[in-house]
């Protein structure tokens, strides 16, 4: 199972941009999938979740900037951050759990079992 990250770069603040998630060997619309951040000298904290069954959470930093999507005929998950701010600046991991994520548990590293490894996103004009 390989989950991969694609679509961090540099952006300007008040710009946006869209990370991107695959897997091999599976189809993500039967996963739980979280996105993850961590920053230097930070741990790493949860951004966003799309569940199975299409809900969708978001990290109070994200709520109304990031949007989270699936694209199951690409077998694709995209992060869309828009007025992306310095503090954004992080490496993002997508993680993948099966079965039920519970609400109040999405933000949790350990509830994901596979994960990739990460894509840069920094945040600077």
């Amino acid at each position: 199972v390989q989950i991969v990250e694609s679509g961090g770069g540099l952006v300007q603040p008040g710009g946006s941009l869209t990370l991107s998630c695959t897997a091999s060997e599976f189809s993500l619309d039967e996963y739980n999938i979280g996105w993850f951040r961590q920053a230097p000298g930070k741990e790493r904290e949860g951004v966003s979740c799309i569940r199975r069954d299409g809900s969708t959470y978001y990290a109070s930093f994200a709520e109304g900037r990031f949007a989270i999507s699936r694209d199951n005929a690409k077998n694709t998950i995209y992060l869309r951050m828009e007025q992306v701010k310095p503090e954004d600046t992080s490496v993002y991991y997508c993680a993948a759990v099966a079965g039920l994520i519970r609400e109040e548990k999405w933000w949790i590293e350990y509830e994901y079992d596979w994960w990739g490894q990460g894509t840069q996103v920094t945040v600077s004009s």
